[in-house]
């Protein structure tokens, strides 16, 4: 196992792992049991995309182009404001959020498969962390190298959102109460809004 290899690992996964829009998206889909495997493949796939893209160059191109991280950040901030409101609105339902019917009330797939594009892709940290900075450290490797980087920073994704997605199902029976299930919409809400403030206010002094 390379140095390059480890490297892409170690970085990929310090970066994903923190509490943000997506981590708290799929474990409340894998809760919910809304095709929690499908959304950690999604989620899972982007990385590795955005990675490859980073490594090769995408980076240069995003900083050359001023426009395009400003104009990801408004898009994410409202999506995660309308989402995040939501959830908090679902925290507020009695007798909706039952564990026991949440296959019942599951969204469509393609639904999920939007919503899952949307809050990967209109979330301006994803390009931060896997297109600038995993890309500026990968692409800087000599030889053959960024194929090894890239190889491990999408493998540490891989088996984060699969981890989440399978911790999720493990969950489950402790939401069979309604109350656990309104502190889930809570926290997940107050998490989307307060992502989404952050956001607003870097654009604003941007």
């Amino acid at each position: 196992m390379s140095t390059a290899f480890l490297q892409g690992a170690g970085l990929s996964g310090g970066l994903i792992m923190a509490i943000g829009a997506q981590n708290a998206f799929v474990l409340e889909k894998a809760i919910r049991n809304h095709h929690p495997l499908l959304i950690a493949l999604i989620c899972s796939s982007i990385d590795a995309i955005l990675i490859c893209a980073g490594v090769i160059g995408l980076g240069i191109l995003i900083r050359e182009v001023p426009y395009l991280i400003p104009l990801a950040t408004w898009g994410g901030a409202l999506f995660l404001i309308v989402y995040g409101v939501r959830a908090l609105q679902r925290a507020r339902s009695p007798g909706s959020l039952r564990a026991a019917d949440s296959k019942a009330i599951a969204p469509a797939r393609r639904t999920l498969v939007l919503a899952t594009l949307a809050i990967s892709l209109l979330n301006p940290h994803v390009y931060l962390d896997t297109v600038i900075l995993l890309g500026s450290v990968g692409g800087q490797l000599p030889g053959r190298q960024p194929l090894a980087f890239i190889a491990g920073a999408a493998l540490m994704s891989v088996c984060w959102f699969f981890t989440l997605a399978l911790a999720g199902k493990r969950l489950a029976p402790f939401f069979a109460e309604e109350k656990h299930w309104r502190r889930l919409d809570m926290l997940v809400g107050l998490t989307l809004l307060t992502i989404a403030l952050t956001l607003i206010v870097k654009a604003l002094a941007a």
